[in-house]
């Protein structure tokens, strides 16, 4: 099978994570990148910037014309981020691809776990600037260094941290997405990590169709069926991550 195909293959399925959960789709995107189309770790990370900007915009757009994003809250909520969101994308530069496979390995533990609860964040919390700019900032640092949106994090901290409400907390967490990635990629630009365009442009395009039949799918299969499935991929992959870093 040509690396073509396996882009087009592994964007389909991110998108459709995206689609259908709001979230885990780009952190799927990396570990793709490495070992089906041959990216280093580095460069994979960096790359996954790009597709979290283009799958994250289209939601994005999306949830606007719903009227579920809070723009305010999530522009607060970013601008804690972006400092780290650069530092962090500058220093992954420069750190030894098996430690960056390691970090990814155990945010992907991480994340499925916490698909696998299935819990919903509560929504009886106030808002409170020092929790806001504190998660706003983790989530920037995550994003900068392993090039992921973090959705799974962005979405309970909103709703913990600023009060926004569930049926608003996954567009917002959208936007807060896309300015810590935008900034992170600025920030990569200026280091030498060489991109394959010829893969990550097909990655993009299937990533982004995806997303929207992962919202027809939602509609078909439960939520709980559908974060149990994603949580043991997650899982699986952060196993197979964390062995090929070792060994």
């Amino acid at each position: 099978m040509t690396a073509f195909v396996l882009a087009l293959l592994a964007g389909g399925l991110v998108g459709l994570a995206l689609g259908s959960l709001g979230a885990g789709g780009s952190i799927l995107a990396v570990p793709a990148l490495i070992y089906l189309l041959g990216f280093s770790p580095t460069e994979a990370t960096t790359a996954g910037l790009i597709i979290v900007i283009a799958t994250s915009l289209t939601a994005l757009l999306a949830h606007a014309r719903a009227g579920t994003v809070h723009w305010r809250a999530g522009l607060l909520f970013a601008a804690a981020g972006l400092p780290p969101a650069a530092a962090a994308a500058l220093l992954s530069t420069h750190i030894p691809s098996a430690v960056l496979t390691l970090a990814f390995a155990a945010l992907a533990v991480l994340a499925g776990l916490r698909m696998l609860r299935r819990r919903t964040p509560s929504e009886s919390a106030t808002a409170s600037a020092p929790r806001a700019a504190g998660a706003g900032a983790a989530l920037g640092a995550v994003t900068g260094f392993l090039g992921v949106g973090g959705g799974f994090l962005a979405v309970p901290a909103l709703v913990a941290a600023l009060a926004v409400p569930m049926s608003a907390a996954v567009g917002t967490s959208l936007l807060v997405i896309i300015a810590n990635a935008l900034v992170a990629l600025a920030a990569r630009a200026s280091t030498e990590v060489s991109l394959d365009w010829a893969l990550i442009m097909p990655f993009v395009a299937t990533a982004v169709l995806g997303a929207w039949d992962g919202k027809r799918l939602s509609r078909k299969v439960s939520p709980a069926t559908l974060q149990r499935a994603f949580g043991t991929l997650l899982l699986a992959v952060a196993v197979t991550m964390g062995i090929g870093a070792l060994v």
